[in-house]
């Protein structure tokens, strides 16, 4: 493995995990909201640097190939559980295990189409991307809890939250779709 910027984002998202937990653990000082969402974007943010970078100076590589989608989804499994532990009640634990289980189902989808050498029909949609930019809003806004202003911070992130779930669902619905054929047929 090459070190490079790309990679080197990565990298600084999955450390950024135990940073992540330990801060939203953290006792209550006043501020404690506003640094758990720093921290979950600034996440989000290397995201879309890694994959921009990797492009434009050209530094695309197998472990960033790898990573990149890994450090996404843990992060996103981490503070969707911390939120649940947080606020266990339904309307929160249902559209957490709904985006968390589709992930697995579609990680394990995409590397079985993979091993087949038919990964082209799983590739990353608009739709999928429509989703991934709601949720990290959806969950910044949950983190964030307290209003701005008028503005119900919380509220708006349970709506979004659940346009994401709709979205996951319907973006696994669209790569099953597409895959269907190779699922059934006979080996």
């Amino acid at each position: 493995m090459k070190w490079n910027i790309p990679n080197i984002l990565t990298l600084l998202r999955i450390v950024l995990i135990p940073v992540f937990v330990v801060a939203f653990y953290l006792p209550e000082f006043g501020w404690n909201n506003v640094l758990i969402t720093a921290i979950f974007f600034l996440a989000g943010i290397s995201d879309w640097f890694d994959g921009y970078l990797a492009r434009k100076l050209d530094q695309q590589s197998a472990f960033g190939a790898f990573l990149d989608p890994v450090a996404d989804k843990l992060m996103v499994a981490t503070a969707l559980v911390l939120l649940v532990g947080a606020d266990p009640r339904a309307y929160m634990a249902v559209p957490a295990a709904v985006i968390i289980g589709r992930e697995i189902a579609v990680s394990a989808l995409r590397e079985w189409m993979a091993n087949i050498g038919d990964q082209t029909k799983v590739k990353v949609s608009m739709i999928g991307k429509i989703k991934t930019a709601l949720q990290m809003l959806a969950i910044g806004s949950l983190l964030y809890k307290e209003p701005v202003g008028f503005f119900p911070t919380s509220d708006v992130g349970y709506v979004l939250l659940y346009m994401a779930a709709v979205l996951t669902l319907w973006s696994m619905v669209i790569y099953l779709q597409a895959s269907w054929a190779s699922l059934t047929r006979d080996a």
